[in-house]
């Protein structure tokens, strides 16, 4: 453990450099699936810790989702007090090597830093992965101290950062906790939507074991709405209380002409055979088609994981077909920035009309009208406005569209007395509690589709809700 240096006065913190996260050689990585971002050095950790003022009244708290105590766990880390940080860190957050890889700080914890008001904020998303692997690494399969068991039982229904936050919440307090899972591995969109480059598969793996040492429950292929109803769980299987936590994983397709030819994919399903079912293995037995041309529509996120995704399959070029411009694009910075490095080419202010196909009925290119910016939408971005006449081919033999997901009405279906709105994701009141008693549901089933750290945040403060309403409402027989 590194020697504790002392405090330092906010003069001496100012005049730190934000430190950079070392990331591994673009040239190599776009032909692989290793991870990019390859981590800190304590000592540099340590370093950039020190640039946090340690503020009285810490923004930074107020905007995470799941309200980790930033200033505590970074304090600790730039005294080395690694133990103590980790203490703090894993106390407040379930999935800490998660988010510290995939949330979007810079619009959250960082974007409201008192330290960013002169100069960078400080890197807490890369201090957050920092102390979680060091957890990690140190934790010896070593669970932590059981709580007094409630004689509860509660049901989770998915796997993702929602379900798996909630249920190691409710497993500290003393719940019996099962998460029952759709696919044949738990994660969620964890490991099905976000490649391995991003976020490898050990590190979600070891982050469920700690949930199940805690005394968590978790039973793949088993389908809420088919192989049971919600129903079932409370009724017949004696569940006290249901979170609803499966997503919205429902693909959503543009509608335009031509998306029934070979070689079109959902960015859903195309990063699902990819993360999920190995077919970057060409033996796979879920295979993916390789091209040499391929499209993405789309800006955000997942159009930007799709794309590279295939530049590593051997895509060049591989090309992002976005209908706005790169301002406006709503994915990360820092992933619009590895892309770039990785080779992606970029078509911005391009908005496809029409997939044609050849004789066969494989794709063979994309018709697209370049676009121009208009007045602002209902969210405050331009709106894209078609230019007459500017239509153009590009050629491709693959398109993977990235415009979004919905909710799948399979669950709901089956509850209908769980009331859901006009595009089907379920309504919740203020302590996310359906109009079903005992039933509760967050993520992207009740806000649409939104990032891991907002669906881990419902995930808490549902679990919270959970536990009251378990013990203010649900008599247990004596």
């Amino acid at each position: 453990m590194a020697e504790n240096t002392g405090k330092l006065k906010a003069a001496e913190r100012m005049k730190i450099e934000r430190q950079v996260m070392p990331s591994a050689d673009a040239s190599l990585r776009s032909h692989t699936f290793e991870e990019v971002n390859m981590g800190m050095a304590e000592q540099i950790a340590m370093l950039e810790a020190k640039r946090c003022l340690e503020c009285k009244n810490a923004k930074c708290i107020v905007g995470c989702p799941v309200n980790v105590n930033i200033p505590g766990f970074v304090s600790r880390l730039a005294e080395g007090d690694l133990p103590g940080a980790a203490e703090i860190l894993t106390g407040c957050n379930a999935l800490p090597c998660v988010s510290g890889r995939v949330c979007p700080q810079e619009k959250q914890c960082e974007a409201v830093c008192i330290r960013g008001n002169k100069g960078a904020a400080v890197a807490i998303g890369y201090l957050e992965r920092f102390v979680a692997d060091w957890a990690m690494a140190h934790r010896n399969g070593s669970a932590a101290a059981s709580p007094q068991p409630s004689g509860y039982k509660v049901a989770v229904v998915g796997s993702g950062p929602a379900g798996l936050t909630a249920a190691g919440e409710l497993a500290k307090k003393g719940h019996k906790v099962t998460v029952f899972e759709a696919l044949h591995k738990p994660g969620g969109v964890l490991v099905y939507g976000i490649p391995e480059f991003r976020l490898p598969k050990e590190i979600v793996r070891k982050e469920v074991e700690n949930l199940e040492r805690l005394g968590v429950e978790i039973v793949c292929n088993v389908i809420i709405g088919q192989t049971y109803t919600i129903d079932q769980l409370m009724n017949e299987m004696g569940y006290h209380a249901v979170f609803i936590a499966n997503g919205a994983g429902l693909p959503v397709f543009m509608g335009i002409p031509g998306e029934n030819f070979k070689g079109v994919y959902s960015a859903n399903e195309y990063l699902t055979r990819v993360n999920l079912m190995q077919a970057y293995d060409p033996n796979a037995a879920t295979p993916v088609l390789r091209a040499k041309q391929v499209c993405v529509i789309g800006g955000g996120n997942t159009a930007m994981d799709a794309v590279r995704v295939a530049r590593r399959l051997g895509a060049d070029p591989a090309t992002l077909v976005y209908r706005r411009s790169r301002a406006e694009m709503p994915a990360r910075a820092e992933e619009v920035h590895h892309a770039e490095e990785e080779g992606v080419t970029f078509q911005m202010l391009t908005n496809p009309v029409q997939i044609v196909g050849d004789e066969k009925g494989w794709v063979k290119g994309i018709i697209c009208q370049k676009m121009e910016l208009g007045e602002p939408d209902a969210k405050g971005r331009r709106r894209p406005v078609p230019i007459p006449g500017s239509e153009f081919e590009i050629p491709c033999q693959v398109v993977v569209e990235a415009i979004g997901t919905k909710a799948n009405p399979l669950l709901t279906a089956t509850t209908p007395d769980l009331q859901v709105n006009e595009k089907g994701y379920i309504v919740v009141d203020e302590n996310n509690m359906t109009t079903k008693p005992g039933v509760f549901a967050g993520g992207d089933i009740v806000r649409g589709a939104a990032t891991v750290i907002l669906a881990m945040g419902d995930g808490k403060r549902t679990a919270a809700a959970i536990d009251s309403y378990l013990k203010t409402s649900v008599q247990l027989p004596n």
